[in-house]
């Protein structure tokens, strides 16, 4: 019997171009073997339970895993956190988001200063975010205007220093930029506040303080059906961002993968019973998006040595699910996200040991198992394997 799922999200840990990757122009993106071919990467306890067992995975010999596993291809147009998130949850996107590759046309942003009565605002290009707080952060400083940005995702990001623009107020400025964008001849997916600190452009870091306003556009998910049926939801990290709130019975925000990993052991401890789902946002937000592969290694290693501690707080009617929401390859020159296959790594008392579930046609086969392993009504948008994998 299972009576409470775990699903940790390694952002951005990809494991293989998709079939359509060339629709997305990231032929050749491979996070773990880009990683793992470039630096020096020792993470024995996901290998233990078969990720290096995956289809299509081929760095290492085969083992006698101790979890099931597997990997999941998106059917979602788009391939960033919330349309992955989604349709891990049951949700698939078939219309995808407005991407601006020229930057944000004048009318939106003169809208937006409008609404949000600001006199004016820096940058607005598409770019990398530590890119352009070095381009215009001290420039911010200066007039106070707050930068605008996109990047390859359908997103709009509002940069601003703690001290100039409270965050409070960023957050304030935020909402009235979602309320503009989900107007249909704009269609952007997520609004991103981006405080960062520090006194000039050598030395500016953004801070966690960063808050994700999603599109809710999103249709019924897991999260849901678990609440509706009087079980816990806990979401730990970005996740209550990307559901906006919906569907959750308690939040917990996270300082990056330490703390995050941190509350979600201090979660496993307790009685709760239903699902505990945690996104660590480092590997992308920190790593991918830097092509910094030697740090996006090292955390991979942290986590791995935090693995043993997750499986000895599990009760004996848990399960644990590791897996991603989409690709960021550090070793490529793209420093934005990849369409990639996810990982599934799957273990616990009630899982059968050395499961290969194969190749997966949807990241909600995901979602699936994890209401059918609770004995919830699935939602009918993927397959469950619970039966290839349950004792």
């Amino acid at each position: 019997m299972v009576e409470r799922v775990i699903t940790i999200v390694l952002d951005g840990f990809g494991v293989g171009e998709a079939p359509d990757a060339s629709s997305y122009k990231d032929e050749g993106s491979n996070t773990l073997k880009g990683i793992y071919q470039n630096t020096k990467l020792t993470i024995p306890n996901m290998k233990s339970i078969g990720l290096y067992n995956i289809d299509g995975v081929d760095l290492e010999d085969k083992i006698d895993a101790i979890g099931s596993y597997g990997k999941a291809m998106e059917k979602s147009v788009g391939k960033n956190s919330p349309v992955g998130h989604w349709e891990i949850c049951g949700h698939i996107t078939s219309n995808g988001f407005t991407t601006y590759p020229n930057a944000f046309p004048k009318e939106l942003i003169d809208e937006f200063k409008k609404e949000a009565n600001l006199d004016g605002v820096l940058c607005n290009e598409v770019g990398s975010g530590t890119d352009i707080l070095k381009k215009y952060g001290e420039e911010h400083i200066k007039t106070g205007y707050p930068i605008v940005y996109t990047s390859a995702d359908s997103v709009f990001q509002i940069a601003a220093h703690e001290e100039v623009i409270s965050v409070e107020r960023l957050y304030q400025i935020c909402e009235i930029a979602r309320k503009i964008l989900d107007k249909p001849e704009y269609n952007v997916g997520t609004v991103i506040a981006r405080p960062f600190i520090g006194t000039n452009a050598d030395n500016f870091t953004r801070t966690y303080n960063r808050k994700d306003f999603e599109s809710n556009t999103f249709g019924k998910t897991i999260l849901d059906a678990i609440k509706e049926n009087g079980k816990e939801v806990i979401a730990i990290g970005k996740i209550q961002d990307l559901f906006t709130g919906r569907g959750i019975t308690k939040a917990i925000h996270t300082n990056g993968n330490a703390d995050g990993i941190e509350k979600t052991i201090n979660e496993i401890k307790s009685s709760s019973k239903g699902f505990i789902f945690t996104n660590l946002v480092d590997f992308d937000m920190l790593y991918g998006h830097r092509n910094n592969i030697d740090g996006y290694a090292r955390a991979l290693e942290y986590f791995d040595e935090k693995l043993p501690i997750i499986i000895k707080e599990m009760k004996d009617t848990d399960v644990l699910i590791i897996t991603a929401d989409h690709g960021n390859d550090p070793s490529t020159p793209s420093t934005d996200h990849s369409r990639e296959y996810i990982p599934i790594l799957i273990y616990g008392k009630p899982i059968k040991e050395n499961v290969n579930v194969g190749v997966r046609e949807t990241f909600a086969d995901i979602g699936e198992t994890i209401l059918d392993m609770l004995n919830l009504p699935i939602l009918n948008v993927g397959k469950s394997f619970k039966k290839e994998i349950i004792k």
